[in-house]
Order: structure tokens, then C-alpha cells, then sequence
């Protein structure tokens, strides 16, 4: 089997509430990190004042707010990368950009490479809209369940009425 050093990596763009991330996001990826779940690679924190003008500010790993993380790879995130998505904070905001390695994915990749597999395509499903849909199927699946009931209660009557 392939072995890699690292996963598959995904860059998120955050959009936050002020200029700083609140510290229950960086309290809940301390948590990822310590599970085994993720790494975090890098991390740099992008504010858009009204007029437009950006600043960006690239985290260290020696940062006591954000040591907990232990950056692994702070930097690895381009410039070019980051100038892009900086163009989707909008004017007055702040968002952080984050690189996570997916470590439950490691030995996954690493067994697709081994085997001669490649990654054709990968998609990502945004939380509030599997939430929406599981919602949608849990209400059709519920309102099912009732009509059977019902149509169970009805054959139940007539059963009923013909003795």
C-alpha cells in the first residue's frame, strides 16, 4: 500500500462574525485535532475594510490563541490562493482561510493509489443543505407512516363492519 505523509487537504473560506475567530470554531478544531479527525495545516485570517482594502494576516504556530491547532504547515496556503478568496469577503467583513487535512482519509488514499484507483471527482455538500434534505425525507417518510396507518384503520373498520 502507498504510503502518504499527508491526506487529502480541503481549503475553506470562513466567513466570521468580526475581525477575529470566535473561540469556540478554534476551541471545536483543537478538539478535531486532539481526536485524530484533522490537521490543520494553515490558517490566515482575511479582514476587508469598507473602502476594500484587504489585510491579511498569515497565523503562526506560535500564536497562543491558536497554538492548540499546532499549524502544521503554516504558509502552505499561496498567495494566489488567498488573494482569489479574498475577493468573496465582502467589504466591512473578515472570513479565515483554513487548510485541513482529512487524516481519516490518509490510509484511504494511500490504498486507492496502491491498487492503481484514482479520485475521478469529489464533491462537497454543504451541512444546512444535507440537514434541509434529511428533513424533507424524514417528513415524507413520516407523513408515509401515517397514510399506512390510516389506510390500516380504515381496513380495520370495514372488516369490522361486515361481521
Amino acid at each position: 500500500m502507498a504510503e502518504f505523509r499527508y491526506g487529502p487537504v480541503e481549503l475553506f473560506l470562513l466567513g466570521l462574525e468580526g475581525e477575529r475567530p470566535d473561540p469556540q470554531l478554534l476551541e471545536e478544531l483543537s478538539h478535531l485535532v486532539d481526536g485524530g479527525v484533522l490537521r490543520v495545516l494553515d490558517f490566515v485570517v482575511i479582514s476587508k475594510s469598507e473602502s476594500g482594502d484587504v489585510s491579511i494576516v498569515e497565523i503562526e504556530d506560535d500564536s497562543d490563541e491558536y497554538a492548540a491547532l499546532d499549524l502544521v504547515l503554516s504558509g502552505i496556503t499561496g498567495e494566489e490562493d488567498i488573494a482569489e478568496l479574498a475577493e468573496l469577503v465582502p467589504a466591512g467583513g473578515s472570513a479565515a482561510v483554513v487548510a485541513l487535512e482529512l487524516l481519516y482519509a490518509r490510509k484511504l488514499a494511500g490504498a486507492l493509489a496502491a491498487s492503481g484507483g484514482v479520485v475521478l471527482t469529489s464533491e462537497r455538500i454543504p451541512a444546512p443543505v444535507v440537514n434541509a434534505l434529511v428533513d424533507v425525507i424524514e417528513e415524507a417518510a413520516a407523513e408515509e407512516i401515517l397514510e399506512e396507518a390510516a389506510e390500516e384503520l380504515t381496513e380495520d373498520e370495514e372488516l369490522a363492519e361486515e361481521k
